[in-house]
């Protein structure tokens, strides 16, 4: 048994509701499509056995219509050769075949609410079914982005992409221990010529003040300066 029983549990079926309740909102969205869509099957097919019932007491009333005519013919055609008996007649076979006209026109009134109550039933559920494919659609690409974050978020917190992080570290620290012993081979090594010029500017500055020495103390003496 599927998961509604009549049509008019599918029209007044309300999706929030059940998907509210269900387990699998996924699958139970695709049950009601499949029931949706079986359901709209039968409904037309029934849809399609009413026309054609109406349409053939629609041509049973044209034809009996058509005999009522040409029995008032015929009752014409008795009377002007003074046969009353047989217009008489002629007239109580038009007269019957009009009452089965009548109730055959009466068989139609029902026929034609029946179809204006499946027309309505098709459009609600025509309208339902839209919008439960609309919601299966949400509902998948929902669950397909929630997949994708799992898969993802499983990723961040990988261990072998922990662990690779851990060998990132290490080869980093390996580097550094490289780059220090290359840097040790520096030191104590003859000074640059940056370092040279500098230590030839204050030797200048040294030879100047001394120059300036010698010649105070030769002042003094009376003494010429020596160099």
């Amino acid at each position: 048994m599927g998961i509604f029983s009549r049509l008019s549990d599918i029209i007044n079926a309300n999706l929030n509701a059940l998907l509210d309740r269900a387990e699998d909102p996924q699958k139970l969205i695709r049950l009601i499509i499949q029931e949706m869509e079986d359901t709209l099957v039968e409904v037309r097919s029934s849809t399609v056995k009413i026309i054609a019932e109406k349409k053939e007491i629609e041509r049973k009333i044209a034809t009996i219509r058509q005999e009522c005519e040409a029995w008032t013919g015929k009752a014409e055609v008795a009377l002007s050769r003074g046969r009353e008996d047989l217009a008489r007649a002629a007239l109580s076979a038009r007269g019957k075949a009009a009452e089965n006209a009548d109730a055959l026109e009466a068989d139609l009134a029902p026929l034609a609410e029946a179809l204006a109550k499946s027309d309505a039933d098709i459009r609600s559920l025509q309208a339902k079914l839209t919008d439960a494919r609309t919601r299966e659609q949400t509902i998948a690409a929902r669950r397909q982005s929630a997949v994708n974050r799992v898969k993802v978020r499983a990723k961040l917190y990988d261990d072998r992409i922990t662990n690779a992080f851990a060998r990132f570290e290490q080869v980093e620290r390996s580097l550094d221990e490289l780059e220090g012993k290359a840097d040790s081979y520096d030191v104590g090594r003859n000074q640059s010529l940056t370092e040279q010029i500098n230590e030839l500017a204050a030797g200048d500055k040294v030879d100047r003040e001394l120059a300036e020495l010698k010649a105070k103390l030769a002042a003094r003496a009376g003494k010429p300066v020596a160099g």
